[in-house]
């Protein structure tokens, strides 16, 4: 009986009351259908059918549930093989419908990260904009749910967290003030001093920069800070949720004394999201992030900074067309992008040019160097300037993502890297259609993304659950106790040989890592001192750059401002290690068809391979031919325990990549500590010097080997990880298979009636892709039949 409690987390019991059931069914329907009002009605055709299918098999999950828990429910003891078929049910039934789609618009200061995200949501000035400073100053997360109100909550930094950012800035401040005053002025602080200043100024008032550390944990706040660390807000409409949430994500002004609640807790915010109603435009499951371009100073934030990166599905880098050429910002947030392939979640990467009305037509035309076609007005220039944008800046990023990433990468796939948007002109169409602001390709591609992803969640989804309920069914047949025992040794032995190869395989595998690794070693240790040189000259010589240098020292490498550039010494020094190994690092984590034996995910699908084609060998040979629920369960379930796999992979592969610069970032942290102390005359140079000295050591000492030595380590554990995941839970199946003498054919309450619907399900997979493929043709003929709706512009 005992036993048999660690099922009952969750009893799902139907609703019987037919006085609920029409309404309630009336009432899902609309709410489905709300749901899919973002899409063309030959997208929501398809995403219904997939909905249904989804619905009807979690519904038939959930009763095969309830039976097998009522036939147990006063068993002393439960058999193992009942127990795992519970449990796998269980797992289905509360797997998520489908993991949210993280789009991560990543751009500096004044790209028009927050503008483009308004017009997408269609609700100009949701966000806050502002053409002369910075807007956005958190990350902020917007999506649309099955909510009735706009809603949004303010994640704060926790009293742990905001401690130890406060005990960062009173240190960096007070360092300061003993500095040569040759070195600083009040006119000239660097900006990371006036970045403390001004935080504690806002949230402690006027003369809180002068207070030490101890002195301010005593002050009161200015600002009421709620127990949960979390600010909810709510409204009926966009315009009044906007007027609430603005002091909250509003970049404050340096010079502004303010006396608001809200803005008195700003420095405490770390995350804002942000929920609308059920969008037209925008459908549920998208989340789009407005991710600052430098991190920040506070380490919990800089995390997420980070993390929010990692965890976005696509990255559109942002950056304004008088930026785009000449600019350093955009690339450096490129190759941040491409980082996240590498490390994350990320598989499609674009550059969208931001603010493309704008053209100074007489300048244009004066350096216009392309055609013979005259140029009649300013719409023709600004169409045929955003054109020549797009094909230059799309071979150079598809030739830079190429020198990075596998050749096969999805990435490269794509038919668009570049956008080129107007989010003023979508609002007011005086110079560009709709259409040729680019908005709506943006959120075609959104659609687009959603309906891929759902598709092949639900194909998979009922495929497991099918094969569920093949051997549950099996299991409430007696026909079979007597004579269906399979002694299955021969396949246990080919299994054990599967893995001892798949082991093998996955050592070739990350072997070809050794080679560039040593050579991006050798690499790192002769162009060291100069890149850090680099890192500690800055144009201005010392003025200003004393603090900015202290707080990188604070902070063990890594200074994130608002308004500079990221500073992150342990990256640069590591930089020539990753340019030899990032083409083959992202050859071992792609999911193509390995051409030499360097991709990872192709070995376990060879091993899965080869295991279920051995399972039909054996299955026919031991009269399987006469009951193949045995090798539709045992292959299903093959691939159910490797398909796992490659979430546990993904997850893993960050902590290998960045292992390079947490280890060097370890090997240096005593430097780092020791040139955050000093103080005094001539402090800089004294603080360039320890810096100097201290790499110089660590690199003689062997720091560049030592942290090939903890990749190395990584991706050993990897393994480790990979083979102890297979052979746990494959042995667990196949003992599940053949267990003769603990019940495994006990007889249990009959599901034929719910193996038969999920038979129908199965069957209707090909139907609903049968289907959405015909209604895109139609949709795609009717498109090239019809009329151009392109016509000219509005005039003003």
């Amino acid at each position: 009986m005992a036993e048999t409690e660690d099922f009952l987390v969750r009893e799902l019991h139907p609703v019987d009351d037919d006085i609920f059931k029409e309404p309630m069914r009336k009432r899902r329907r609309s709410d489905r259908d709300q749901r899919f009002r973002a899409f063309p009605s030959v997208e929501q055709s398809a995403l219904k059918e997939y909905e249904r299918l989804e619905s009807r098999t979690r519904r038939v999950l959930s009763n095969t549930y309830q039976k097998l828990i009522q036939s147990v429910f006063l068993d002393d003891s439960i058999p193992n093989s009942v127990k795992y078929l519970i449990n796998r049910l269980l797992a289905l039934i509360e797997k998520p419908s489908l993991d949210p789609i993280y789009i991560g618009l990543f751009g500096s200061t004044g790209a028009g990260k927050s503008s483009l995200i308004n017009a997408i949501i269609q609700q100009a000035m949701f966000l806050p904009v502002s053409g002369e400073s910075i807007c956005t100053s958190c990350i902020v997360q917007v999506s649309s749910g099955c909510c009735e109100q706009y809603e949004a909550k303010i994640h704060l930094l926790s009293d742990q967290e905001w401690k130890e950012e406060l005990k960062n800035l009173t240190t960096l401040l007070h360092r300061t003030e003993a500095l040569d005053g040759g070195e600083e002025d009040a006119g000239d602080r660097g900006d990371a001093v006036e970045d403390a200043v001004w935080k504690l100024q806002m949230f402690y008032g006027n003369g809180a920069e002068g207070k030490s550390y101890e002195e301010l944990l005593r002050a009161k706040p200015r600002g009421k800070i709620p127990p949960s660390r979390v600010i909810s807000l709510k409204a009926e409409e966009a315009g009044e949720l906007s007027v609430k949430l603005d002091p909250y994500i509003r970049t404050q002004r340096r010079d502004w004394d303010g006396g608001s609640a809200e803005t008195h807790i700003w420095p405490l915010i770390k995350l804002v999201e942000v929920t609308l109603p059920k969008s037209e435009l925008i459908p549920e499951g998208v989340v789009l992030v407005d991710i600052p371009g430098t991190g920040d100073f506070n380490s919990k934030r800089d995390e997420m900074w980070r993390k929010s990166i990692d965890k976005c599905s696509v990255i559109w880098v942002i950056s304004d067309i008088e930026r785009i050429s000449g600019g350093r910002a955009h690339e450096d947030l490129l190759n941040e992008s491409m980082k996240a392939c590498q490390r994350g979640f990320c598989r499609d990467v674009a550059l969208v040019v931001t603010k493309t009305d704008k053209l100074f037509l007489p300048e244009y035309l004066r350096e216009r160097k392309v055609g013979n076609q005259a140029i009649q007005s300013q719409r023709e220039a600004v169409l045929e300037r955003n054109e020549m944008i797009k094909l230059r800046r799309n071979k150079i990023l598809k030739d830079k993502l190429k020198r990075k990433l596998p050749a096969d990468s999805r990435v490269l796939e794509a038919s668009e890297l570049v956008y080129t948007v107007s989010a003023q002109e979508y609002w007011q169409q005086a110079l560009l259609t709709e259409e040729e602001t680019e908005i709506p390709k943006l959120r075609e591609y959104i659609r687009r993304r959603l309906l891929d992803k759902k598709k092949r969640m639900v194909t998979k989804y009922v495929t497991e659950a099918f094969g569920l309920l093949l051997l549950t069914d099996s299991f409430s047949c007696t026909d079979h106790v007597q004579n269906e025992y399979l002694h299955m040794s021969g396949l246990r032995r080919f299994v054990e040989e599967k893995i001892q190869l798949l082991e093998k395989a996955i050592d070739q595998c990350f072997a070809h890592i050794a080679q560039p690794l040593q050579e991006g070693i050798w690499n790192a240790r002769s162009s060291y001192r100069r890149i850090l040189g680099a890192c500690l000259v800055r144009s201005r010589g010392n003025q200003g750059f004393h603090q900015t240098l202290k707080a990188v020292c604070l902070k063990n490498g890594i200074y994130a401002s608002r308004t500079l550039a990221r500073i992150d010494l342990n990256e640069a020094i590591t930089q020539p290690i990753y340019e030899q190994i990032d083409p083959v690092f992202g050859r071992i984590f792609r999911s193509g068809k390995p051409s030499d034996g360097s991709a990872l995910i192709p070995h376990i699908d060879a091993f899965k391979l080869s295991l279920q084609e051995k399972m039909t060998e054996i299955g026919i040979r031991n009269g399987w031919k006469y009951d193949s629920y045995k090798k539709s369960f045992l292959i299903q379930e093959i691939s159910a325990i490797l398909g796992g796999l490659e979430g546990h992979i993904l997850r893993k592969k960050r902590k290998i990549y960045e292992s390079l610069t947490t280890s060097v970032q370890n090997d240096l942290k005593p430097c780092y500590e020791e040139a955050a102390q000093i103080t005094g005359k001539k402090a800089c140079e004294r603080m360039k010097d320890v810096l100097r000295r201290g790499v110089d050591r660590q690199v003689a000492e062997g720091m560049f080997e030592r942290a090939q030595e903890r990749m190395q380590h990584q991706f050993q554990q990897l393994k480790n990880g990979i083979t102890e995941k297979v052979k746990g839970s494959i042995a667990t199946m196949l003992t599940l298979a053949s267990s003769p003498g603990d019940g495994l054919y006990k007889e249990l309450a009959d599901v034929k009636t719910e193996y038969k619907e999920m038979e129908k399900l199965h069957r209707s997979l090909r139907e609903v892709a049968e289907n959405a493929v015909l209604r895109r043709g139609m949709q795609d003929f009717l498109l090239r039949m019809s009329p151009s709706k392109a016509g000219p512009p509005k005039t003003i």
